[in-house]
């Protein structure tokens, strides 16, 4: 088997590190990751800039670019052929709910999905890195399953997967369950620069808004591992007919 592992903390980031310690006997393991932190890059891709690709002493290879990039590069050209499985994380802080639209660490796996390969994004629940090697090895665990249930062969399928910093041993069961909500954000803080100018800081995210039974709040919530299959459709199918009248009609 062969694993295409990334992040967005970047490759030096202890959860690439616990992760890749985690998966590295199941298969070839292979790590392209952001040179640089790149939380919050979503899907971008770098377009007016060229991108360089590095390798660092422990074999990692590192580019200047976005989580997404690196997934991109690697398919694209800097792999010899493509991987069975995408892996990304393990994030340092939760994606839950809306965070999902901006993640770095979604991106980068999504990216795989979007070329045809299986993809996880990993996450703690809580920043600063508790019980990271306990939350890898949760992650070992749903890759091995997955492998075992001969996953990696069907359709492309991308899980987003946020796990409770807890010790091994109270760590709940894998739970498979929809996005929740957020609240709107914070506002954004104010500051003055040395030059006298106003710039801005985007403020933390909202508190959960929607939390219900069957959401990945509500999972990692009572310490169960939340377990989350996306897609990439955000058409309103139910809205399409509803729209139709509203758009200017056909010219004669």
């Amino acid at each position: 088997m062969k694993i295409l592992l990334s992040n967005d903390d970047g490759f030096q980031a202890p959860g690439l590190l616990a992760l890749y310690e985690a998966l590295r006997d199941l298969g070839e393991v292979e790590v392209v990751a952001p040179e640089h932190n790149n939380s919050a890059k979503s899907n971008a891709l770098t377009l007016h800039s060229p991108l360089y690709v590095h390798r660092a002493a422990n074999g990692f290879r590192y580019v200047n670019g976005t989580p997404a990039d690196c997934v991109h590069v690697a398919l694209t050209g800097l792999l010899g052929e493509m991987p069975d499985l995408v892996v990304s994380g393990i994030n340092n802080g939760a994606n839950m709910g809306d965070d999902t639209i901006y993640s770095g660490t979604v991106g980068a796996a999504m990216e795989g999905y979007l070329f045809g390969v299986p993809a996880i994004a990993f996450s703690l629940v809580h920043k600063g890195w508790a019980h990271l090697d306990d939350a890898a090895r949760k992650a070992r665990e749903l890759v091995q399953h997955l492998v075992a249930q001969r996953a990696l062969g069907a359709a492309p399928w991308l899980l987003n997967v946020n796990i409770p910093n807890r010790p091994h041993a109270e760590i709940g069961p894998f739970e498979v369950c929809r996005l929740g909500r957020r609240h709107a954000a914070e506002r954004v803080i104010p500051q003055t620069s040395p030059h006298g100018e106003t710039m801005y800081w985007i403020g933390g995210a909202g508190a959960a808004k929607d939390d219900a039974p069957g959401t990945d709040f509500h999972a990692t919530a009572r310490g169960h591992v939340a377990v989350t299959p996306l897609q990439i459709d955000l058409t309103d199918h139910e809205a399409l007919a509803s729209w139709a009248p509203r758009v200017p009609p056909a010219q004669p």
